[in-house]
């Protein structure tokens, strides 16, 4: 009796002791293939968590946010793009309450918006509306180039917006447009009857756990601050290739970025409950869920006139406001100087999120940048779950 009562104890000793092992042997390889890119590609600093099953494997800040200041795991820094599946969440959130249906037109609520009649609010999320990208427009790249600190507003967002007619019928194709998410923001305001920054938090930050991620329509930045850095404007300004050149773009204005009450910032506990929550479908039920994540594969394809119009895949796709690549559900902001990636691999159960910011070697010799945190992210998913 006495061997039986020591077997499970001495098996669970051993499970213990294997799983200790791996999770050091991931971390190993985790932390290898990191301090790798920060050499290969002159990165200022990294904070990076991930975890497997829910449980943390690496949390690390790697490099330093300014001269003789180490970069740590609590320091905040803009999660752009990131905010955009929030906006779906909270949509298909309202669509689960029956509050409102994605097949609504977006006149219901923004009547005198042009061609809000034939646009659904399905597919401001689903970025299927056809709305001309301001994001891509020489004439916003003229405004925020002359001064980046310039407080942009919805008026000119949408101005820049309505400059060019829908570039396809809408519903038919597939393009990448911040414009979209801004028609999407108003609507949900007006929806919800609260600012949207009140609406996302009250249905999607606050549930979702997220402490630190907050929204500001202006240049602050909750302390302590991860720095950023850029070289984009080099060939604005008229600086040669190979002139050392390289901007702290921390405090540059993010009001063009997107809609007014989803710009925000965060910290990397925050990306990594955004990956877990938002991979999982925590808030919505299994049929919104299966929406926000279909890739949508084979939908799309170029076409003249559109600026980002592309056929969807497996790798990558885009759903109701994520990201699907090979399996993952992610997002991947770049812009001012950060480079970010929040993910989730629900076959696995392995968050991914890193911050990324740049020195002069990671920009090519006319001021262009990759975002490298999605290079690392791929590295760390095939070490993680090769083939995916």
């Amino acid at each position: 009796m006495a061997f039986t009562l020591a077997m499970p104890a001495a098996t669970g000793v051993a499970r213990a002791s294997d799983r200790s092992a791996g999770q050091q042997s991931a971390r190993s390889r985790i932390d290898a293939v990191i301090r790798k890119s920060i050499r290969a590609h002159d990165l200022h600093a990294v904070i990076a968590q991930v975890t497997i099953r829910g449980k943390p494997v690496l949390t690390r800040a790697y490099g330093t946010s300014m001269t003789g200041v180490p970069a740590t795991v609590q320091m905040h820094f803009r999660n752009g793009g990131v905010a955009i599946s929030y906006m779906s969440t909270l949509l298909l959130r309202l669509v689960d309450q029956g509050k409102v249906s994605l097949d609504d037109p977006v006149s219901d609520w923004l009547p005198h918006l042009r061609d809000a009649n034939q646009v659904t609010l399905g597919e401001l999320a689903r970025m299927t509306a056809g709305y001309h990208d301001y994001v891509v427009d020489p004439e916003l790249t003229q405004l925020l180039y002359s001064n980046p600190f310039r407080q942009f507003s919805t008026k000119l967002q949408l101005r820049l917006m309505l400059k060019q007619p829908l570039q396809f019928t809408p519903g038919t194709n597939w393009s990448y447009s911040h414009s979209d998410y801004v028609v999407l923001g108003l609507a949900l305001r007006k929806i919800t009857h609260e600012p949207l920054a009140v609406a996302l938090r009250k249905q999607v930050l606050k549930p979702l756990g997220l402490r630190n991620t907050v929204a500001s329509n202006t240049p602050a930045i909750p302390s302590p601050v991860l720095h950023a850095y850029t070289s984009e404007r080099r060939e604005f300004l008229g600086i040669k290739p190979g002139v050392p050149f390289l901007e702290d773009s921390t405090f540059w204005n993010p009001s063009w970025t997107l809609a007014h009450g989803a710009i925000e910032t965060t910290d990397i506990a925050d990306m990594t409950r955004t990956a877990i929550g938002i991979g999982t479908g925590k808030l919505l039920t299994r049929a919104s869920y299966r929406l926000q994540i279909n890739p949508h594969a084979g939908f799309g394809h170029p076409q003249p006139g559109c600026e980002r119009c592309a056929t969807l895949s497996h790798a990558p796709g885009y759903g109701l406001g994520v990201f699907r690549q090979n399996g993952w559900i992610l997002y991947n902001p770049l812009f001012g100087g950060y480079g970010a990636i929040e993910a989730y691999l629900p076959s696995r159960r392995i968050s991914i999120a890193l911050v990324t910011t740049f020195g002069e070697g990671s920009f090519e010799p006319n001021g262009d940048i990759t975002n490298w945190a999605q290079t690392i992210f791929s590295q760390l998913a095939q070490t993680l779950a090769p083939g995916q």
